[in-house]
């Protein structure tokens, strides 16, 4: 298994009994990552760990293990739960550092990088006011127990800063920061399109090196220092003077596996359009198509909207998650995104509460879904 993702909640901007609002998590080997935090998040991510407690022993969430907050946009049912979790964890007395990182607009980072306020036409909903915001309730170096990093993005032109909450003052990065102690795995940004800065976060897997050809090496009747470099990838030049090339020695490699997941945004957004294949796009589907209109209107996506986004990405599977209060039974959404599907080679799946994901290392779809106790295919 390479990634584990689990959709804490699938409802649009309005929660019902069924359906809680945004909030995923994507386990990798390095760590973990959240992806948006919506109204009651930490009671949700509670009640996950419970449920792998209680029907799928050996698998852990551990809150310890999350790197990375990552927000996709900042309409509060994707962030409204962030603050109390964050709280909840420093009366745990967590100590590992914590970057919570997010989209900003290029008008609100070159207020910020230039020790100005935010500017009054900036959207209610922009995250810079967030963090201020939570900054002053808490979230801050002096408040909790564990560092955090507020960093902010302007997508469209790959500028970052970080607020300095100890100094009360905002720097811009060189880069866009990765989780600390992460090697394997990466966060990437996908520009989207909504009422909002917002985007969608790929996790990406590092592509790996082509098996060693142990059988090849017992041919030419190498010893284990001479294996060692091979492997290594570094060439061998034998007694007779022939030379091993190390590229000899191994198969193709094999690409990186991606995990994308969307926040709001309209049908085929430039990130995630441009992007050359995935494995996984979590999409949202927030209308079927008798409401386009609305779809339209807001920025946001019908089931076949995301379907047609994932063929253009070249995503391997499809899952449809965020759907409007208006939708009963998600039944229906998924088979319009099927019927954009039928033609292409791609999976699809309609997400509920609670449900896993499983990206195999050979890329292969593991959907289970929740049924009130444990996790079926």
């Amino acid at each position: 298994m390479v990634f584990d993702v689990h959709v804490l909640g699938t409802a649009s901007a309005r929660p019902s009994s069924k359906r809680q609002v945004s909030g995923s998590i994507i386990k990798c080997d390095d760590g973990n990552v959240v992806i948006d935090a919506g109204e009651g998040f930490q009671t949700r991510f509670a009640a996950q760990r419970k449920n792998l407690k209680n029907f799928e022993k050996g698998t852990t969430l551990k809150t310890a293990k999350i790197d990375v907050v990552c927000l996709t946009h900042g309409h509060l049912d994707h962030t409204w739960g962030l603050l109390p979790w964050l709280q909840s964890m420093s009366l745990d007395n967590r100590g590992n550092p914590l970057l919570i990182i997010g989209p900003t607009s290029k008008e609100v980072f070159d207020s910020l990088i230039t020790q100005q306020e935010i500017p009054d036409e900036a959207p209610s909903a922009e995250l810079a006011r967030q963090y201020r915001y939570w900054q002053s309730l808490g979230g801050n170096h002096e408040s909790m127990s564990y560092p955090i990093r507020w960093v902010l993005g302007d997508i469209e032109n790959d500028r970052w800063l970080e607020f300095d909450t100890q100094q009360d003052s905002v720097h811009q990065l060189q880069s866009m920061p990765q989780p600390s102690n992460w090697k394997n795995n990466r966060i990437c940004p996908l520009l989207t399109n909504h009422s909002v800065p917002s985007c969608a976060w790929m996790v990406e897997s590092k592509s790996k090196s082509g098996t060693f050809n142990r059988m090849m090496a017992a041919e030419h009747r190498l010893n284990v220092e001479q294996k060692g470099q091979l492997a290594s990838g570094q060439d061998v030049e034998m007694d007779d003077g022939t030379r091993l090339l190390a590229t000899d020695f191994r198969g193709e490699p094999r690409d990186g596996l991606r995990v994308i997941i969307s926040g709001d945004t309209a049908e085929l957004s430039p990130g995630i359009s441009n992007i050359d294949g995935c494995d996984l796009l979590i999409h949202e589907a927030t209308f079927v198509e008798d409401a386009s209109k609305w779809a339209d209107e807001f920025l946001h996506c019908t089931a076949t909207g995301a379907a047609r986004t994932a063929i253009q990405c070249g995503a391997k599977h499809l899952a449809i998650t965020h759907y409007s209060s208006r939708i009963k039974d998600s039944g229906e959404p998924l088979r319009e995104t099927q019927s954009i599907l039928q033609e292409s080679s791609i999976s699809c799946s309609a997400l509920s509460d609670g449900d896993r994901i499983i990206v195999e290392n050979d890329g292969q779809i593991i959907h289970l879904f929740w049924n009130g106790t444990g996790w079926s295919r």
